[in-house]
């Protein structure tokens, strides 16, 4: 039920994450460009994937979510 209350009120969860261990990221595929948001370890590179990137709107989204001001890096 909580998860319809989220939809229904347009509220968004803030991702949780330790900066020190993880920074936010762009994988972009290199055979069909499609890009994923999400978090990679910075000991491991271990990218954990968060959501789909398919506008603009989905890039201000997790930007938000994250705490971001400036676009994240991108890799491949």
């Amino acid at each position: 039920m909580a998860f319809w209350n989220r939809i229904l009120k347009g509220t968004e969860e803030a991702y949780t994450y330790d900066p020190d261990r993880e920074e936010p990221v762009l994988q972009k595929s290199i055979c069909t460009g499609e890009t994923a948001a999400g978090l990679r370890d910075r000991e491991n590179g271990r990218f954990r994937e968060l959501m789909l990137i398919r506008s603009d709107h989905d890039l201000q989204t997790f930007m938000r979510r994250c705490g971001l001001k400036e676009k994240p890096r991108t890799v491949y």
